[in-house]
């Protein structure tokens, strides 16, 4: 049985973590920890009390003793890290909630770590797991081979900067003072439970809102998306079998142009509401609600300050020695993700309304 601390339980990935990991470890005790901010969302963690093994906490990364006495008391031995300000656009207008949460977050879980893992209880089998982001590594050109885990880091955003300082500081714990450390790298997550300011949900919920979609430049930025139950399956492969001090790439095999998705979106987006009538009803703002195409709302917008132009993952290192490899399909998981969107509208209007100025 293990006892896991998960930060950033309430925002996106990490609860997708914590539902798939109370349903697939029952054994298990999990003790969620968020400090609620705009993507943080307290619904998240109230559907998941039936569950008896689980327990939320409002916190702050940045609070050292307290996340001392959290390890102490709950008997943590495992710690998996989400918690994060990620959004570009947010770190380019404002730069120090990145650097505060980001680098200064995780150097207070690392220092508790170390703390109570090591200097109090010598010898406990542990494992502090980092998740990072495929942006650390810079931007790639379109015939450059994808990012390794031995790409030089060239982060081009305050958001980038401060994961890849993170991810620094987590290695030098590593071999500084033996905290056995795991970190992992994505590419571009979508799902369900994403705050509507990233792109795949931000275009769904404008076009249910009759709102521009706006698409930077030309377009032609590449992404690689991975679903991000697959994301949590590759976490999940790394806690279970991964080597300590390691890095893992974790990618979608699944590179897109920003301007193609869009169009995908719009599609699947006309699709659903040609096969569910009741979908007008429900959204009588939408384009097809009134015969008209979602496309008819793409707009380009000045591009964004120093935007990256593409970032591909070789996932080979997991797929080789962790035997993972992704397995929803880009068009399947976009369905997935529609349908949960349109059948979750309180969700994201509660989040929108809150985050509103």
């Amino acid at each position: 049985m293990a006892n896991l601390l998960v930060t950033g339980a309430a925002g996106f990935i990490g609860t997708n973590f914590v539902r798939y990991w109370l349903e697939h470890y029952p054994e298990d005790r999990l003790v969620g920890l968020d400090a609620l901010t705009y993507a943080g969302c307290r619904r998240n963690m109230d559907a998941l009390r039936h569950y008896q093994q689980f327990q939320f906490i409002h916190g702050d990364i940045g609070h050292y003793e307290n996340i001392c006495q959290i390890l102490r008391e709950q008997q943590i031995d495992t710690l998996v890290h989400f918690a994060a300000e990620s959004h570009v656009d947010r770190s380019i207008h404002g730069p120090d909630t990145f650097i505060q949460t980001n680098i200064l977050g995780t150097h207070s879980l690392l220092k508790a770590a170390k703390t109570v893992w090591l200097d109090e209880q010598p010898g406990l089998i542990h494992r502090f797991h980092h998740v990072s982001t495929d942006e650390v590594y810079g931007s790639l050109g379109p015939e450059d081979p994808p990012f390794s885990e031995t790409t030089p880091y060239a982060p081009n955003s305050p958001y980038s900067a401060s994961k890849a300082a993170s991810d620094h500081l987590v290695r030098a714990y590593h071999h500084t003072y033996g905290l056995s450390t795991t970190v992992s790298n994505c590419s571009n997550n979508y799902g369900p439970y994403q705050f509507p300011e990233k792109l795949i949900p931000l275009m769904l919920v404008n076009i249910l809102n009759n709102k521009p979609l706006p698409v930077y430049g030309d377009g032609l930025n590449v992404r690689d998306w991975l679903y991000v139950e697959d994301h949590v399956r590759g976490i999940e492969k790394i806690l279970s079998a991964g080597i300590v001090g390691e890095v893992y790439n974790i990618g979608g095999n699944n590179e897109w142009k920003n301007i193609d998705i869009v169009h995908l979106l719009c599609q699947e987006m006309d699709r659903a509401f040609a096969e569910r009538s009741e979908l007008a009803a429900r959204y009588p703002l939408a384009p097809p609600a009134n015969g008209q195409p979602s496309t008819s709302l793409i707009t380009y917008v000045r591009d964004r300050l120093g935007h990256d132009r593409r970032y591909a993952i070789n996932a080979n290192k997991m797929a080789y020695w962790l035997n993972f490899n992704p397995d929803i399909a880009f068009a399947s998981g976009l369905r997935k993700t529609i349908a949960w969107y349109l059948d979750n509208e309180s969700w994201w209007r509660e989040l929108l309304a809150r985050a509103a100025p």
